[in-house]
């Protein structure tokens, strides 16, 4: 039953196994709390997305020595041609299925939540299906202009299934995180993921590159399961939606989900140009390269992003001024901050360990791609607080517009970049165009909510940039034995800086939780 708005938060932290304290007065005990469930809902999700993290290490691992760079870089298209189509079919339903929920949830109407939810497992369905007929019918044209030839066109017939998978897995994940239970959500990820590695890593030992597709196919499959265990849970009141209620409700979710759709096809759009830009100058061996150190440089990022968006973006759109909301996405960018920077000083100094390790000695060459692209994903986490500001407010064009002009750059950059730095252009496109992003990003949501840095994150901004510049510069300055030793001491110094900036904002108490929320075990 959907009580208050506190009320509902505390029951659905308690069932997402997370206890929140009883609010205190004064303003500073307030903000303490705010930051307090930022850094628990984020070690939630953080501790799935380590889970994550690790089976994502397992499946790299096992790619790299089975069937080696060329087998990774067609590991790398089948899964853009698969972006790209469901980036044309599901509408960002994932996205704004999230916003619609919460909203609704937020009413406290029980059956605008039944209408919302029902109305949004339709969608996802019959667009799931549409994506996934559509590229069946295609698979002969996409073949020839992803690789040349119908090589490869069996395998393509195949993927349509993954695009099914997704696009329904993507509306069950937006019920489950709309209505914010977080311990779900992140057991949820936990089962499909390991259930799916352990799957595609069978394959692809059995079966070689032959076994790529049906690899994907499998993790698609147990993804859908496991969202499905968790979505049955919530219970929802039975209600009965007439056509011109499913059709409003529809709207809804279709007037800000097609504006997700554009921009992840868009992102799709240019991931796919790049590594097309790539085989046709480098061959399918330096596509794998490139998939490497990027796939790398996600997965880290997605450890703070996920934890980012699946608490945070509920809340930021339940924010009733702009005062709150920028309030949010200062205490947001922190916490991320923090917990961001030390693994990313680590990768900036081990980066040719880090390659050798996750992958094998043929993808050394894949580092200096790898320490750009870390660079790039300091600038997300730093950005990705604001720009979740534009959706929860529905600011359509902003947000859109400024998706399209990202992308133009990057592809832009790595037009000019690839000839002249080779493979490592590809990095340095990439920095270049998250740079770009974050300065526009913090000019829109400036000029619409009066958005401005705190006094925290000035100062912490004033810590983190040095250490990160020293660690970047110092492997093009000094010996690699040299650079290692100077990377791993600024790395251990900012580690113990922001774990004692983490103990003064959040309190002893919050990193306890922590402490035994990292075990992944009940309590």
């Amino acid at each position: 039953m959907i009580t208050s708005e506190s009320a509902q938060r505390n029951v659905l932290a308690e069932k997402g196994g997370l206890t929140l304290e009883k609010t205190t007065a004064g303003a500073a005990t307030s903000e303490g709390k705010s930051y307090g469930q930022i850094l628990k809902s984020s070690t939630i999700i953080g501790g799935s997305s380590l889970v994550n993290v690790c089976m994502g290490i397992v499946r790299v691992k096992v790619n790299a020595l089975l069937i080696g760079p060329a087998g990774v870089g067609l590991f790398g298209l089948y899964n853009s041609i698969v972006e790209i189509a469901t980036s044309l079919t599901d509408m960002g339903m994932r996205s704004s299925g999230v916003r619609q929920i919460a909203a609704a949830a937020a009413t406290e109407d029980q059956l605008q939540v039944a209408r919302t939810i029902k109305t949004l497992r339709r969608v996802v369905l019959i667009l799931g299906c549409l994506g996934a007929t559509g590229l069946f019918l295609l698979r002969v044209p996409v073949c020839r202009m992803t690789f040349g030839s119908l090589e490869h066109v069996s395998e393509v017939g195949f993927l349509p299934l993954v695009v099914l998978f997704g696009a329904v897995s993507a509306g069950q994940a937006a019920l489950v995180q709309g209505m914010r239970r977080i311990g779900d959500l992140a057991r949820m990820s936990i089962i499909g993921a390991v259930c799916g590695t352990v799957l595609s890593a069978t394959i692809i030992f059995l079966f070689r590159e032959r076994g790529i597709v049906g690899a994907l196919v499998a993790g698609g499959a147990m993804t859908i399961l496991s969202s499905w265990w968790y979505a049955r849970k919530i219970k929802v009141q039975r209600v009965m939606v007439r056509w011109r209620e499913a059709k409003a409700e529809t709207q809804r979710l279709l007037s800000l989900g097609m504006i997700f759709a554009a921009n992840g096809l868009m992102t799709a759009g240019v991931t796919y140009a790049i590594r097309l830009l790539i085989i046709h100058r480098f061959g399918l061996s330096a596509v794998g390269l490139y998939q490497s150190a990027y796939a790398l440089s996600i997965m880290y990022a997605g450890f703070i992003l996920d934890a980012m968006g699946a608490d945070f973006y509920p809340r930021l759109t339940a924010a009733k001024d702009n005062e709150t909301c920028n309030q949010l996405v200062n205490e947001q960018a922190e916490i991320g901050l923090l917990l961001a920077v030390p693994g990313i000083l680590a990768t900036l100094t081990f980066a040719p360990l880090v390659i050798h390790v996750f992958y094998s000695a043929k993808f050394e060459p894949a580092a200096e791609i790898l320490r750009w692209q870390i660079l790039g994903m300091l600038l997300r986490v730093a950005t990705w607080p604001m720009a979740f500001i534009l959706p929860a407010k529905e600011l359509k064009p902003a947000y859109f517009w400024s998706e399209v002009a990202f992308s133009v750059v990057n592809l832009a950059l790595v037009w000019i970049c690839l000839p002249i730095w080779g493979l490592k252009g590809v990095g340095i496109a990439f920095f270049g165009a998250f740079l770009f992003f974050w300065a526009l990003i913090y000019l829109l949501v400036w000029s619409s909510t009066g958005f401005s840095w705190s006094s925290a994150n000035v100062r912490l901004g004033l810590v983190l940039i040095p250490a990160v510049v020293v660690a970047f510069v110092s492997s093009y300055l000094f010996p690699r034995t040299y650079a290692t030793i100077l990377g791993g001491i600024v790395t251990l110094l900012v580690s113990l800086y922001n774990l004692k900036v983490l103990h003064r904002t959040v309190g002893a108490s919050a990193l306890e939780f922590i402490a035994k929320r990292l075990r992944l075990v009940p309590q």
